[in-house]
């Protein structure tokens, strides 16, 4: 296993690939950690050096106390670049994943050459939404809430037929508390309408057409603001790599050729 130490917190990460291959830099989204992204990696093309890495707060990382913060967040990936030397990075953001991979790109222009959002936006819910999402963790655990969750992450079909819901039932629910409300806090606190705006990087959006955690038109909306290009992922709820890798890895193999 591999490790990098961010300001005193050990964040879990993979560097897989030829060290001088174009670096594909992946981050998940909440209640995950970097295997979400384990079906579309088969799908990528060859000589890639992908580097995926648990955020704070989850998989194997480090789960410090909530609250965090979407600044600290974005200096944890960028702490992963520095260690790992990282250069002219395709980043892709998953949901949370998206927002540090937006914040990230405002903040190192240097480091990123394009950015692939995926079920995102510049600003996710409202801070009254989160606070009440992290109450009711707070007051009863995350499997508390996993099934209104599940609903929002997965299509009907996936949930009532797919041997693996179950894996990402339990992957959810035993996301550390701390980590958890921390990272609620981070994206209740985000709002990068402004430096998103400012992008002037090659940026692609998708979104999954039955997504009920960042519905289709909030990720368009995000899109438009940064003048990206926008996909349409059908059969697919807010985790689209998992339930559809195959459309998901075509558009983001297409992305790579456009920028390369």
């Amino acid at each position: 296993m591999q490790t990098i130490d961010a300001a005193g917190v050990t964040l879990h990460i993979r560097d897989e690939g030829p060290k001088d291959g174009r670096v594909l830099m992946l981050a998940n989204s909440l209640g995950t950690d970097l295997r979400v992204w384990d079906a579309l990696l088969p799908l990528l093309p060859e000589g890639l050096r992908v580097v995926r890495f648990d955020k704070r707060g989850h998989g194997l990382s480090d789960a410090p106390d909530a609250p965090y913060a979407m600044e600290t967040l974005v200096a944890d990936a960028e702490a992963v670049c520095t260690a790992l030397d990282l250069k002219d990075i395709t980043f892709v953001g998953l949901s949370i994943g998206g927002l540090i991979g937006q914040g990230l790109a405002a903040k190192r222009p240097d480091l990123i050459r394009a950015l692939a959002l995926m079920d995102t936006a510049a600003k996710i819910g409202t801070p009254e939404m989160w606070q009440t999402r992290i109450d009711g963790i707070r007051a009863n655990g995350v499997a508390s809430l996993a099934d209104a969750i599940l609903e929002r992450w997965f299509t009907p079909g996936f949930r009532e037929s797919d041997p693996q819901f179950a894996l990402w039932k339990n992957m959810l629910e035993r996301t550390p508390l701390e980590g958890y409300v921390g990272c609620c806090a981070a994206i209740a606190g985000a709002d990068l309408t402004e430096s998103t705006r400012a992008l002037s990087l090659p940026v692609l959006a998708m979104a999954g057409a039955e997504d009920g955690s960042t519905p289709p038109e909030l990720v368009r909306g995000t899109a438009e603001l940064c003048g990206a290009e926008f996909a349409l992922i059908d059969g697919a709820g807010h985790i689209p790599c998992v339930e559809q890798p195959e459309e998901t890895a075509r558009l983001i193999n297409d992305f790579l050729r456009r920028t390369a």
